[in-house]
């Protein structure tokens, strides 16, 4: 057993049961090991779930960077997307990711940073651009992995129409990405 085997057995669980059903006597069980024995490898469950989270968002983490010629708008759009398709993976993937500190994402996110600002976007703008986008995606899939189903509608007025979470998602994104773009030609 190694700290990368926890996590993956940790995160397996997490699929299965759900954030609310992980804890450390359950991943022991898991393991086939002592509880105490986890200790080894994490002093705490807040320890054990920031790495949940790392390993997590490693899709996202490990994306390709922007590069010069790249159009910021495209790469914000689709950074964000990338963003989500992550936290969709895990059940409660955003529950997890959400309150985590990104201390092994600092380079990518500089350099995301200076990708904007190189692209004319102000250094404020582009820094709340990325949270406002960031911190809509995982209230977006918090949402969306909620939904207990179509059912959920039911109580609706008949004149509001049902949005879809990816057609919703969009639409948001696009309110972002356009206000960026506004601000930029300012």
């Amino acid at each position: 057993m190694n700290r990368e085997a926890v996590i993956a057995e940790a995160l397996g669980l997490l699929d299965e049961v759900g954030l609310d059903g992980v804890s450390t006597r359950r991943l022991a069980k898991r393991l086939n090991v002592e509880q105490p024995s986890l200790y080894w490898y994490f002093r705490t469950k807040k320890d054990l779930l920031a790495a949940m989270a790392e390993a997590a968002m490693e899709p996202h983490a490990t994306a390709p960077l922007p590069t010069p010629g790249d159009d910021w708008y495209d790469w914000f759009a689709d950074n964000t997307r990338s963003f989500r398709r992550t936290l969709l993976m895990r059940r409660d993937g955003a529950r997890l990711h959400a309150g985590s500190t990104p201390t092994g994402d600092l380079e990518r996110i500089r350099r995301k940073m200076d990708f904007l600002v190189a692209a004319g976007v102000l250094e404020r703008d582009a820094q709340m651009a990325m949270l406002a986008a960031g911190r809509f995606t995982v209230g977006s899939v918090l949402e969306e992995q909620a939904d207990t189903g179509p059912g959920d509608s039911a109580d609706l007025p008949v004149d509001m129409p049902v949005i879809d979470h990816e057609s919703a998602f969009e639409a948001g994104l696009a309110l972002i990405l356009n206000g960026l773009v506004h601000r930029t030609e300012m």
